[in-house]
């Protein structure tokens, strides 16, 4: 299995492992790791059945002043904008422990203005892949709603009530 974490994040994939299918043809990824996850069954020449996507990072519904506002205080303070950050993903639980990994604006800039398209989820389907999308009700990052409206018509999407951005239930 290929599994990509989320933005700032390593180890993360813990938190899914009730829904992760652990299998040698299997992409998953969470929130940004979702992101890097469908990258790369877009071009993976291997054998890929299924991509999971938890939580992925969507953010095409934003305003620029939002992601630039996002971006700006990242470089003010990078330390306290992922602590926020982390925080809101626990949101409305308690924060558990969970790895840290490096990060740097650009991996922030891509995140907030990478553009879901639809083609390329048509290009996965032509490949015989199936798309699950995991999200949480409560999720404080994403607005789940909006997620769930656009990638219905491309992939099995499971909403999973008084869940967070982890998929968290308390």
């Amino acid at each position: 299995m290929h599994y990509f974490s989320g933005f700032s994040l390593k180890n993360d994939e813990l938190f899914f492992k009730d829904y992760i299918d652990n299998t040698a043809y299997t992409a998953a990824g969470f929130s940004f790791g979702a992101i890097k996850a469908f990258e790369f069954a877009l071009t993976c020449k291997d054998r890929i059945d299924k991509l999971q996507l938890f939580s992925p990072a969507f953010f095409q519904n934003q305003t620029e002043d939002f992601k630039q506002t996002q971006l700006m205080q990242y470089k003010k303070n990078t330390k306290i904008y992922l602590k926020h950050f982390i925080r809101n993903c626990f949101r409305p639980y308690a924060i558990k422990a969970i790895s840290q990994a490096d990060t740097t604006s650009k991996q922030l800039s891509e995140l907030l203005q990478y553009q879901w398209q639809p083609d390329k989820l048509c290009r996965l389907a032509q490949k015989n892949i199936d798309i699950e999308v995991y999200l949480g009700q409560k999720d404080s990052i994403i607005n789940a709603q909006e997620v769930k409206d656009f990638f219905i018509p491309f992939a099995t999407v499971y909403f999973i009530k008084n869940a967070n951005h982890f998929l968290q239930l308390h």
